[in-house]
């Protein structure tokens, strides 16, 4: 449900033979053409609206899976819930299951639904959930710590019927970089990190130290300094930490850093309008266009990067180009989705979890 351009299915289908898809409801027209140019989707069922799908009609299922409005629960948004006619349509969700009673719910959403109208919202949504007789549970996961480098946090929640699933599907295994230590603070061009880590560089005015070298000369020593140009090299570079400095020391060079719509200049992301370098990408919108700064040039993202951050092929890409689909359209398809790689995390340790319990 809410298929856009099949996020869920890419997701589930890398998984392996285990899960296959048999109908897909989508309203827009561009997403639909996108997901049966990417799909087989021959003899599935479809419906253009949700508040339309005829379950008698709908082939008993397993899973659904869903990615409901989001914009209602946005923090980016008016945030106005049920209140919002797309609010609602989380109802369809539970209409379907209370009539198919499939034994999985998979559903995603953005994180300000945990705690819109003081968490009530998603309080009734749990409430409704448990009343058709399942359990349910979610945790907020962010798409860098699964293979792609982008900064992406969404709620995703788990309903079974079978409570041996309890507590087995979640937590899932996160690959999150390790956090970046400082060990020279204060301002742009002047702080450095850990040698695991990365440094501040310029910015996509040019200004600061290194806009015209592109590098910067970090000191490895315990009280290490940032000079301009490189220190007199010596026959010692192997000596361990030593007290006589540029025996340990080393250049960083500049790297892509993330930004967010950069013709808009008003336009932030908790805060923040420019990214560090090795930083992953701001969450990619329907509305907003990400761009890359490198070495003081800023552009924008271009709609095969944006596939590439949600975890589609080049291939899938390529399909949906070939079919004519408006550059407009691409950039929002991608803020659409979901991540595929995530989707498919949590379909290999549903995998996992049900074989577990076979093989009691």
């Amino acid at each position: 449900m809410f298929a856009g351009i099949g996020g869920f299915r890419t997701g589930l289908t890398n998984v392996g033979d285990f899960f296959v898809p048999v109908g897909f409801c989508e309203i827009d027209k561009y997403a639909q053409r996108a997901y049966r140019a990417l799909y087989r989707t021959g003899g599935e069922y479809f419906c253009d609206d949700a508040t339309r799908i005829n379950t008698d009609e709908l082939p008993d299922i397993d899973l659904i899976c869903a990615g409901f409005p989001c914009q209602p629960f946005s923090v980016s948004g008016r945030r106005l819930g049920f209140a919002d006619t797309r609010g609602t349509l989380f109802h369809e969700i539970t209409r379907v299951a209370e009539a198919k009673r499939p034994k999985f719910l998979l559903l995603e959403n953005v994180p300000g639904l945990l705690n819109h109208s003081g968490g009530e919202t998603f309080r009734t949504i749990l409430h409704e959930i448990h009343e058709l007789g399942y359990s349910i549970e979610w945790r907020v996961l962010n798409s860098a710590n699964f293979g792609v480098p982008q900064q992406r946090r969404r709620v995703y929640a788990f309903g079974y019927l079978d409570s041996r699933l309890s507590g087995k599907v979640f937590p899932l295994e996160e690959s999150g970089a390790e956090t970046l230590k400082q060990i020279v603070p204060g301002s742009q061009g002047c702080r450095v990190y850990l040698p695991e880590g990365v440094s501040t560089c310029i910015t996509s005015q040019g200004g600061g130290w290194g806009a015209k070298t592109g590098l910067y000369f970090v000191d490895m020593n315990p009280d290490p300094m940032v000079t301009h140009q490189a220190r007199c090299i010596t026959a010692r570079q192997d000596s361990g930490i030593s007290k006589h400095r540029g025996e340990h020391s080393g250049v960083i060079i500049t790297d892509a850093r993330a930004v967010i719509t950069p013709f808009r200049e008003n336009i932030r992301q908790q805060g923040r309008r420019i990214k560090e370098p090795n930083e992953p990408m701001f969450t990619l919108t329907a509305q907003d266009r990400m761009g890359v700064e490198y070495n003081g040039v800023v552009r924008r993202l271009t709609p095969l990067e944006c596939f590439r951050l949600q975890g589609f092929s080049d291939e899938q890409f390529n399909t949906l180009v070939e079919i004519g689909i408006p550059e407009s359209q691409l950039y929002k398809m991608a803020g659409n989705s979901v991540t595929t790689n995530v989707v498919t995390a949590i379909g290999n340790k549903l995998i996992k979890v049900l074989k577990e319990i076979e093989n009691g």
